[in-house]
């Protein structure tokens, strides 16, 4: 056990997270969330969260808001806790913001948001207007987002955690070309999350980001689980095959999702979706039995 991970487990004995963090409801079918512990702190989130971008980034009108404020009922009532935005994803932190408050939703999520300018101050600004939309003090998880002027505004977030104002730190990207900036970062500077993108078509992050992450105790989110969608659309009309049994999967959406959840180095993935039914479907993988390696392999296989 290295100093960090000692550190993390004495903070989770100081703050009663020596369990399950918050209990966690049933999930699709009755089945219960798997959940990952973020090892700075040892607090435990389920494995499935909820992505915004685009989705969230809509106008003030009922009809436009109304599936999403249904999206974000269910995946409360499902289990699901980590909902992550950004000032780059239009609207959406203020949509959120609205209809986490219209639900009294607050306490029940773990809101994650970023960082995206340059310049300390300009920085300060943002991260004040984003708590303000998201009607969120502290904010659960500030993150840098694509690394833009990332020394300056870990420096403030640094100092922002010492009082309580964000609750944990990190950086994020979505290319497989920046994996070794990132890694780089992780190196440097002590931050609690990383997210990055990986899914069974963009595996780069296998090679060095997700263990050299887990080497480090840096909390993992992943970003474009579905590779943009591209993966869904390339095996839509495929049949299930025979093993999806054995890994309790209804749907393609489950699979690919719980290849990513099945590194043992991804505390969270992001899907994003503005259906009901969709919201569903991917909080489902998140129950049920995991890939082992040869199965892991088999999803790989499959596309």
């Amino acid at each position: 056990m290295n100093r960090r991970e000692a550190m993390g487990l004495l903070a989770a004995a100081a703050t009663g997270f020596c369990g399950i963090a918050h209990a966690v409801p049933p999930g699709p079918g009755g089945s219960t969330l798997h959940t990952r512990r973020i090892p700075s702190s040892g607090e435990a989130l389920p494995v499935i969260g909820l992505g915004t971008w685009q989705t969230f980034d809509v106008g003030k009108g009922q009809a436009e808001r109304a599936p999403l404020s249904d999206v974000l009922s269910a995946f409360s009532s499902l289990g699901g806790r980590l909902i992550d935005s950004s000032p780059m994803y239009g609207r959406s932190e203020e949509v959120a913001g609205d209809l986490i408050a219209d639900l009294g939703l607050r306490d029940k999520l773990f809101i994650a948001t970023k960082v995206w300018t340059q310049g300390k101050n300009a920085g300060i600004r943002q991260m004040e207007d984003s708590m303000r939309k998201l009607r969120a003090r502290p904010i659960d998880l500030m993150q840098v987002h694509n690394l833009v002027d990332v020394q300056t505004h870990l420096a403030t977030l640094r100092e922002w955690k010492k009082p309580g104002l964000v609750r944990y730190i990190g950086v994020t990207h979505y290319t497989a070309g920046s994996h070794a900036e990132v890694a780089r970062v992780l190196q440097d500077e002590p931050v609690d999350f990383v997210q990055i993108n990986y899914s069974v078509a963009e595996r780069e992050a296998e090679q060095r980001l997700l263990p050299f992450a887990q080497e480090r105790g840096v909390a993992v989110i992943v970003n474009r689980p579905f590779a943009g969608g591209d993966v869904i659309r390339r095996l839509h009309d495929r049949p299930l095959p025979p093993w999806a049994a054995e890994i309790d999967c209804s749907s393609w959406a489950q699979i690919l999702l719980k290849f990513v959840i099945g590194h043992p180095a991804v505390t969270c993935a992001i899907p994003a979706t503005s259906k009901l039914a969709h919201l569903r479907d991917n909080m489902a993988a998140g129950t049920g039995r995991l890939p082992d390696g040869k199965l892991r392999k088999l999803i790989a296989g499959a596309l």
